[in-house]
């Protein structure tokens, strides 16, 4: 685990591991909000994304929500502790289509080894929002052997 994500500060380990993510930087996804027990996600819009009806595809929704909800319960561990998903069930409720997308991770429930989170996702057209998917995420612990 790189120095950084030993830090006391879960804002700084959030941190730390988010940019070792490379597929959150292929993607083109930035964090916004860090608090203990939730995590924004944000994705600008871009249209090689997309599937072939113009909206963000499934695929990268639950990724950027994926992430979001482990890093919401990631903010509870503590300093040599990682975080994995264990499982995950997404309900798609509008088609997302938007100038950016916002993945948001809470934590529910959290636990000695595992954590439930709710995650969502809204597209923003402007300032007009619609939550496009909605879901439930269990996050694991995992501690240094």
């Amino acid at each position: 685990m790189a120095p950084s994500q030993t830090s006391t500060d879960p804002a700084a380990r959030v941190q730390a591991s988010f940019g070792q993510q490379s597929i959150m930087a292929l993607l083109g996804a930035k964090l916004d909000t860090v608090e203990p027990g939730r995590v924004d996600i944000v994705l600008p819009y871009r249209a090689d994304l997309c599937q072939q009806n113009g909206f963000l595809h499934a695929g990268i929704s639950t990724t950027i929500a994926d992430s979001a909800g482990g890093y919401a319960a990631f903010t509870l561990f503590g300093p040599d502790e990682d975080v994995l998903t264990s499982e995950f069930k997404m309900n798609f409720l509008a088609p997302a289509k938007g100038d950016r997308f916002v993945a948001t991770g809470r934590v529910v429930k959290p636990g000695k080894r595992l954590s439930v989170c709710q995650v969502e996702m809204h597209a923003y057209d402007g300032e007009h929002a619609t939550l496009c998917v909605i879901g439930l995420l269990t996050a694991v612990r995992v501690t240094p052997r």
